[in-house]
């Protein structure tokens, strides 16, 4: 029920990038997502629906085709399957939450 940021083990995700796995279930999974400035998330796509909440920075994000600049305190919904990608414009963390887990983020 409960987990500590401080217990979440850091995984390296693209160079600059690092993942924390907060809490999840089979239905729903939360991360911690923190970029250094100039960083990429890159494009991709998966099954699962995806809301983003930035937390710190600022981020170039394309979902689809549309490019926007977001924020400390914007969201961002990637439907499944909507090819995605982000640029870290100024150093920050994203907190993703996905439906379902992302399985793949366990192995």
């Amino acid at each position: 029920m409960f987990k500590y940021n401080k217990d979440c083990e850091i995984q390296n995700c693209e160079p600059g990038v690092t993942r924390k796995i907060l809490t999840y279930t089979d239905e729903l999974m939360m991360c911690e997502i923190s970029f250094e400035k100039g960083a990429k998330g890159n494009f991709h796509s998966h099954e699962h629906l995806q809301i983003t909440y930035i937390a710190e920075g600022s981020f170039e994000f394309t979902i689809d085709g549309e490019t926007k600049i977001v924020n400390k305190g914007d969201s961002v919904y990637m439907p499944s399957n909507a090819e995605h990608g982000v640029t870290c414009l100024e150093a920050g963390k994203l907190v993703d939450v996905f439906n379902p887990m992302r399985k793949d983020f366990l192995d």
